[in-house]
């Protein structure tokens, strides 16, 4: 009896032995079962880009342009060193818009919301992988102990709202921008398939165009760029801020997560400052906005601010920017927008936590309190651990491309910040790099979309139960 129960148990086809391997792997270390799935599918869609079939002239695409076309499809980055609108056929571009939909959910929320649909239930397992795709936090083994944003019963109704909020705010983007689209003497079959192009590469923060002339036609039709605005702040600010706000429509009461306070704070805040800046430093450059009137420069300054978060789309030559906007560029694309979004950066609750801990120590107080909550100092060890990680990656990877493109340090430093915050604008080196240039940067984007904390607790051990404490010895700091 005892035998067969133990058969029961034990998976007899090969098939089965794979996918208890799998499972098991996936439930022991979420976060290495996520660099392996991300690193699988960089390379299934290298090889899908590199058919002759994916691009217009049906030639076979270099290794490193398939390659870093890849990487900047899965990590939704929106760099590119082929023009993306005229390189690709209608295969290329159907396997693109496909990429940037995985990329853009992330690879553990997508396979968790598919064994959901296909299992109608979603197993503890399950949540965790989930849960530690949208909280860094949870990527260690243990409890988390503190309260949390979205709690680990909540997890099925956070995939839920990621899946219909991306049909929704996609669809109703598509429908706003295809009458917009016609109007600018667009074919009608063409003028659908760039409406759902544009809304996709919002929503994900990609910054893909269809046409080569990216977005000029539109510089100056604001109902469009307003609509793309929108697009980009919903998928950037977070779907557990999506979902907070959706579990709260409707009740009188609202009970906002701190997260989602300080999230939507900091967003705004940047939003706000990087405009008035973008305004001061341009508004007598006739090359961006000093050839505009006061209110198309101020809106231009605006949208601006706005890509340059993660979104990636322009209406200036990015190149024509002054050095002085370009310094800022750098700075709002390494903050990025919120955790558990299309976008990417450090994360605007990252710089909001160290903010609160500078006041903290500035005030003399041990806490760091936000909205009459305590946050709990191993958030604050993760955010400056985020942080150094990051810039670790950027300064690495400038040197390497100071050294191999022999180009000025204000146009390397804005792309190799673009690449691992994901944003996608480009100062026009992305295109001129040499294949070893290219590999480079294809690496910083990786490390910016996996995330240097997921990465670093992908390679580290298990977290271990220290139970000793050594003696205490304050080094000097400042």
């Amino acid at each position: 009896m005892r035998a067969k129960a133990v058969s029961r148990l034990t998976p007899t086809t090969w098939g089965g032995r794979v996918r208890e391997v799998l499972n098991d792997f996936a439930g022991r270390s979420p976060s290495r079962f996520a660099i392996l799935v991300f690193v699988g599918l960089i390379a299934l869609f290298t090889l899908l880009l590199s058919l002759p079939v994916a691009t217009a002239n049906r030639t076979t695409t270099p290794l490193a342009d398939a390659f870093f076309s890849a990487v900047s499809v899965i990590c939704v980055t929106g760099l590119s060193t082929v023009d993306m609108a005229t390189h690709w056929s209608a295969f290329g571009h159907v396997i693109i818009y496909i990429g940037v939909q995985i990329g853009g959910v992330g690879v553990l929320t997508l396979a968790s919301i598919l064994g959901m649909v296909i299992s109608r239930r979603l197993g503890l397992r399950a949540k965790l992988m989930a849960a530690s795709d949208s909280n860094p936090l949870r990527i260690h083994s243990g409890p988390v102990a503190e309260g949390q944003a979205v709690r680990l019963g909540e997890i099925g109704s956070l995939l839920v709202t990621v899946a219909v909020s991306a049909v929704i705010i996609e669809g109703a983007t598509a429908v706003l921008l295809f009458p917009r689209i016609l109007a600018h003497g667009v074919p009608f079959t063409e003028a659908v398939f760039n409406s759902f192009y544009f809304s996709a590469m919002a929503f994900t923060n990609t910054g893909f165009t269809p046409d080569a002339a990216g977005l000029t036609p539109y510089a100056t039709d604001y109902w469009f760029l307003t609509v793309m605005m929108i697009a980009v702040f919903l998928g950037a600010i977070g779907f557990p801020v999506l979902y907070a706000l959706a579990k709260n429509l409707g009740r009188r009461k609202r009970r906002w997560p701190v997260h989602v306070k300080l999230s939507l704070t900091v967003f705004v805040l940047l939003f706000l400052a990087g405009g008035v800046i973008y305004y001061l430093l341009e508004f007598d450059n006739m090359k961006t906005f000093g050839k505009l009137s006061p209110g198309d420069a101020v809106f231009q300054s605006f949208f601006l601010s706005s890509m340059t978060r993660s979104g990636g789309f322009s209406t200036v030559d990015i190149s024509h920017l002054n050095n002085s906007s370009l310094l800022v560029s750098d700075m709002l694309m390494f903050i990025g927008g919120g955790s558990a979004s299309t976008a990417g950066g450090i994360k605007v609750t990252t710089l909001g936590v160290l903010f609160l801990a500078a006041f903290a120590e500035a005030r003399g107080v041990e806490t760091m309190d936000a909205f009459n909550r305590r946050i709990p100092h191993d958030v604050l060890r993760l955010a400056v651990s985020v942080v150094l990680w990051g810039a670790t990656t950027v300064a690495v990877s400038t040197v390497l491309l100071l050294n191999i493109s022999k180009q000025p340090l204000d146009h390397v430093l804005f792309d190799v910040i673009s690449a691992f915050a994901t944003c996608g604008l480009s100062s026009g080196l992305t295109e001129n790099l040499p294949p070893l240039g290219v590999y480079v940067l294809a690496v910083t984007m990786i490390m910016g979309r996996v995330g240097t904390v997921t990465l670093a607790a992908a390679l580290a051990q298990s977290q271990r139960k220290q139970l000793f404490q050594r003696p205490e010895e304050r080094p000097i700091v400042g």
